[in-house]
Order: C-alpha cells, then sequence, then structure tokens
C-alpha cells in the first residue's frame, strides 16, 4: 500500500472525516498536525500548490485534494486502485 500523508488541525470535522475513511478502509496514514506550526502550514501549502485548507491529503506523494476529493474517489471506484 502507498504511503498516505494527511495534513489537518485537530478541531476540523473535514480532516475527522477524511481520517475516518481512510481508518474504515484500513489505511495507515502520516496525520500532520499543521495547526501549531507556520513552517508545517507553509510546506504544505506548498505541497499542495497553494491549497491553504485542511485536510490536504497525498497518496504516494500525489496530491489528492481534500476530504470532499477524497469521498469522491471512493465514489467513483479510483480511491482503492490509488492507495494500492
Amino acid at each position: 500500500m502507498k504511503p498516505v500523508e494527511i495534513y489537518t488541525t485537530p478541531t476540523c470535522p473535514y480532516c475527522v472525516a477524511a481520517k475516518r475513511l481512510l481508518t474504515k478502509k484500513g489505511v495507515t496514514f502520516t496525520d500532520i498536525d499543521v495547526s501549531r506550526d507556520p513552517a508545517l502550514r507553509e510546506a504544505m501549502t506548498r505541497r499542495a500548490n497553494g491549497g491553504r485548507t485542511v485536510p490536504q491529503i497525498f497518496i504516494g506523494g500525489q496530491h489528492v485534494g481534500g476530504c470532499d476529493d477524497l469521498h469522491e474517489l471512493d465514489h467513483v471506484g479510483q480511491l482503492d486502485p490509488l492507495l494500492a
């Protein structure tokens, strides 16, 4: 399974929903909390091509977007192949 990284903040309901979906699928992921580290948030923004909102999700180093994007990939059957 490809490595999954998710940039989050503790109080973000979209972050919780994205992590819940990944956990339901049995995916181990690295949770990077950007709430208290401006340098981490800046790194996230650069990696996400300017995306400043959380979550920002990367699968195998590829930016897939946020929570809605992750759920859409799952809905159309593209998430599992991407994770494999």
